[in-house]
């Protein structure tokens, strides 16, 4: 039996009041004060709240308490709600169901407020944005006027006018007068002549009957002077801080006289400044007589200031103060080399006879070579370790058996000096100078210097195979005695030697020296690469292709150092090289297409047809299996080039027939779209239809076909199905929505770019060309809709960019858009966007900004034909004959493929055989103005 109890039996429930569902309370009368009680009090519910909070686990629910009256709430009922729950209903009875309701009523609000939070924000976000576009800031209204503040001249800065302030004008006024400064009166001058001094005597003039006027005028000029000299004094020593003996020097004497000399202008000054500099100078010798640096200082404002008497005298005591300051003796016999010079030199020898400086100006006084030997003998005796004094008497010499035997001398004195050694193996024939080499090799192991000389010596001997023996030697004994030099400095003295015409010693101090210190290294390739590049920009080729046979003689079976090498040569012109680094190349890497078709294309330039079509039928046999369509459609493009049409059909056949690739079909049919077969084109587009339906370009050049026979329908059909068949082709659906635009349906145009930016996603092409269709149809503002849509999905597009700024954007935007853009590209900056940023700079008529900004596009992406076309229209303008001719010959060499125009052109069947200057011509028609 269940041991609950019945409902009658149970405790009520706390703060229980019976009848109180029903609306009945408790209540007293006068007559009978029963048990009549009131509801439970505010502590009483609070007291329950908490008590129920702490078996939840909880807060307590203030929030639908009863609130804690403040102590400064002095007037509460002044502010009550008149529809609020007092009197009857003040003490209602608060148990869990109504704290239940209370807490889902309170999710339900909060669940709602986050609902709306979103869209709150966002229309915030946008109301914001329209307030900041229709009331821009100041900064932003001239962000571009500051950026071009950069680019002011010191000229014009000095050019513009000065605007007078007039803002506080009476307050800066009233300023002034209260700063006014007036003369010092004679009192206080008077008081600095006698600072300083004890003076226990009465002047007369001082006493009851003086009137204190008795004073001398040439006493105020002994006090100034006085005056001055106290503060030079005091600029020049000062009393130590913790209180020294006041003999500190707190004067950086070196750095003084450095910025006197970094400030001094003889031709600015005038009488009052260089007396100013005269003090300062006397000053710094007082405080510090051993400076020779002011003592220099101090004879050459004499000089300048013309009077060169003094300044002789002043380097005289200078002299007598420093002696062994051969800086000082120098300035002195410059000072003295008409009057007595030679008296002077001697005087300074005696005290510094191991100045090599002092000797050497010795014997420039002297006139006569005999003079100048026998003090160049005088000077060999005092320091016969000097290299400078050796090499200044062998120049002395006037016979070369002389010279020779004072270099033997030399070498024999100072067995270390290099440069003794070479300079005596130059003078002698090769037998004897390779003695002495070898001689100052056993002398000097460590110098690569000697080495070096010994191997040019025989390159230009003609022993070649001695050269490379002899760097061999030199890099092991560099490496076994660890004086190996840095990878940069060896190819500095390769490149030097090249320069000097040495150029075997060249290759072969690049072969056995270049792979120290990196044999072990994965970065070996790509450290030579940038080597080869550097030396080829800096113009030293031979240097360049022996980094470039060290590499391929490493890495043999990589193909793009064999093609690197291959268009070095062809820079230095040389035919033989060009094939031996080909045949060397194809037998290191027999199945690379790229060497067979260059050997082969070499052979047809030079005019060996024949061989160039048995290398062709050699690479079809060696590349069977490994793309030997290029090999096909090599042979293709050299029939062409002597209109051999019958030869180039027959090679596209057997391409078809052996390779059969989607490529060969498309080649093919572009073939015969270039002679005008459009029967036979159509014909081959749909047989490689049916072997290759995903094949994009076909089914354009299927559409494009159509379009030349003006059948409009089969052209839409075409294009359609191809964009069924290749979704992911951009052209086709570029091609098919500019078909629906010719013929008026500008929504189907519209909605096939909508189709294809779905199948393709993110594709900069697809939204540029959504952008101009709007733009094209006059729709403005749905162009800048979508554009903004699109740089939300190709945010660093160069293409969408130009769009933007050439078409929807005032010229006062155009600059910031780009620089902010090319911020925001971090150093990634696209080809296309430092081309619009050189075209900003050409409306701006800022010439040589635009020039340079060409060049860095180019620089980035030579192979964009449009961006070529730009910089030759800005040529055609503003460029010299000179710079016109250059870039021809460099789009000739380039030979640019892509480019949006660019493409077009070259590849319409109209065009086929088009040079890059023809192509060039037909392009730059067809761009517009510049910004």
């Amino acid at each position: 039996m269940s041991g609950r109890k019945d409902f009658l039996s149970q405790q009520a429930p706390e703060n229980y009041v019976a009848g109180l569902g029903r609306g009945a309370t408790g209540f007293v009368t006068r007559s009978d004060l029963g048990p009549s009680r009131e509801g439970p009090s505010d502590d009483q519910i609070k007291e329950a709240l908490a008590k129920r909070a702490a078996q939840l686990g909880s807060a307590a629910p203030t929030a639908y308490g009863i609130p804690e009256k403040k102590e400064d709430d002095d007037d509460e009922e002044r502010y009550q709600d008149p529809d609020s729950e007092v009197g009857l209903f003040a003490h209602g009875a608060y148990d869990r169901e109504d704290d239940e309701a209370d807490r889902i009523y309170q999710s339900v609000d909060d669940r709602m407020e986050k609902r709306r939070k979103k869209s709150r924000q966002d229309r915030e976000k946008r109301e914001e944005d329209e307030y900041n576009r229709k009331n821009p800031k100041i900064q932003q209204q001239f962000a571009d006027l500051k950026r071009n503040l950069a680019n002011v001249t010191d000229e014009e800065w000095e050019s513009i006018p000065e605007v007078g302030d007039l803002t506080g004008k009476n307050r800066r006024t009233k300023a002034n007068l209260r700063k006014r400064f007036y003369a010092v009166p004679d009192s206080v001058i008077a008081g600095v002549a006698s600072q300083g001094q004890m003076d226990t005597s009465i002047s007369a003039a001082d006493g009851p009957e003086g009137d204190g006027a008795a004073t001398s005028l040439a006493e105020f000029g002994a006090a100034r002077e006085k005056q001055l000299v106290a503060r030079l004094d005091q600029a020049g020593t000062s009393s130590s801080v913790s209180g020294g003996s006041g003999t500190a020097t707190s004067v950086d004497v070196k750095g003084y006289m450095t910025s006197l000399d970094a400030d001094f202008n003889p031709s600015s000054m005038n009488v009052g400044d260089i007396k100013r500099a005269r003090d300062l100078l006397e000053s710094v010798i007082k405080t510090n007589p051993k400076h020779a640096p002011g003592w220099l200082a101090a004879a050459r404002l004499e000089e300048y200031a013309g009077k060169t008497v003094a300044a002789r005298n002043v380097i005289a005591r200078a002299c007598e103060t420093c002696p062994k300051s051969e800086d000082l003796w120098l300035e002195n016999i410059r000072l003295n080399e008409r009057a007595n010079g030679k008296i002077i030199a001697a005087r300074g020898l005696k005290l510094n006879d191991k100045s090599i400086r002092l000797w050497t100006a010795a014997m420039n006084l002297e006139s006569e070579p005999r003079a100048k030997k026998k003090v160049l003998r005088l000077a060999l005796d005092a320091v016969p370790e000097s290299v400078t004094l050796w090499k200044e008497a062998v120049n002395l010499e006037e016979s070369e058996e002389d010279a020779k035997l004072m270099l033997s001398k030399a070498v024999e004195v100072i067995p270390l000096s290099v440069e003794l050694w070479l300079a005596l193996a130059r003078l002698e024939e090769k037998d004897v100078a390779m003695r002495i080499i070898n001689k100052a090799r056993a002398t000097i192991p460590t110098s690569y210097e000697i080495y070096v000389a010994g191997a040019r010596l025989q390159e230009q001997s003609g022993s070649i195979a001695l050269v490379g023996k002899i760097m061999k030697t030199c890099a092991e004994t560099m490496a076994r005695l660890g004086v190996m030099l840095k990878r940069e400095d060896w190819i500095a003295e390769a490149e030097r030697c090249e320069e000097d015409g040495s150029n075997e010693t060249a290759m072969a101090i690049v072969k056995y020296t270049l792979a120290h210190g990196i044999e072990d290294s994965d970065e070996r390739l790509s450290i030579w690469k940038e080597d080869a590049r550097g030396s080829i920009a800096r113009g030293k080729l031979w240097t360049a292709r022996a980094i470039y046979l060290l590499a391929a003689s490493h890495f043999p079976e990589n193909e793009s150092i064999w093609i690197d090498l291959i268009n070095l040569e062809r820079k230095r012109g040389s035919q033989e090289l060009i094939m031996e680094a080909l045949r060397d190349g194809i037998n290191a890497v027999p199945y690379s297409k790229s060497l067979w078709i260059m050997l082969a294309k070499e052979k047809w330039n030079s005019g060996d047809q024949e061989g160039a079509r048995k290398q062709l039928a050699l690479a079809f046999h060696q590349l069977q299996g490994h793309s030997e369509e290029e090999v096909y459609f090599a042979g293709v493009e050299m029939e062409m080039q002597i209109n051999n049409i019958t030869a180039a059909r027959t090679h596209l056949k057997a391409a078809r027939e052996q390779v059969d690739t989607d490529r060969v079909y498309i080649k093919s049919v572009a073939f015969e779209r270039q002679q005008g077969n459009t029967d036979e084109a159509l014909a081959l587009v749909n047989e490689g239809l049916s072997k290759f339906p995903g094949a994009g370009k076909l089914w354009m050049q299927k559409g494009q076909i159509y379009e030349g026979l003006d059948k409009m329908a089969n052209a839409r059909e075409a294009y359609n199905a191809g964009t069924r068949a290749s979704p992911k082709s951009v052209p086709l659906w570029i091609l098919l929505s500019r078909l629906d635009e010719r013929s008026g349906a500008v929504v189907k145009a519209r909605s096939v770019l909508d189709r294809g930016r779905i199948a393709v996603p993110k594709n900069e092409m697809l939204w540029v060309e959504s952008v101009r269709l709007e733009r094209r149809v006059g729709n403005l503002t749905a162009s800048a809709n979508l554009m903004a849509q699109a740089q939300k999905a190709c945010p660093h597009s160069g293409v969408l960019l130009a769009e933007r700024i050439f078409h929807l954007e005032t010229r006062t935007q155009r600059r910031p858009l780009v620089f902010d853009a090319m911020k925001n590209s971090k150093g990634a900056a696209s080809p296309l966007l430092l081309a619009t940023a050189a075209r900003i700079f050409w409306a701006e008529r800022k010439l040589d900004s635009a020039t340079r900004w060409f060049e860095n596009a180019l620089s980035t992406d030579p192979d964009n034909g449009d961006i070529w076309a730009w910089y030759y229209k800005f040529l055609l303008e503003y460029g010299t004959e000179e710079k016109k001719t250059e870039t021809l010959k460099m789009i000739a060499a380039t030979n640019p493929k892509h480019g949006e125009l660019w493409a077009s052109v070259k590849k319409d069947p109209k065009n086929v055989g088009f040079t890059p200057g023809q192509v060039l011509e037909k392009v730059i028609p067809m761009l517009g103005q510049a910004a």
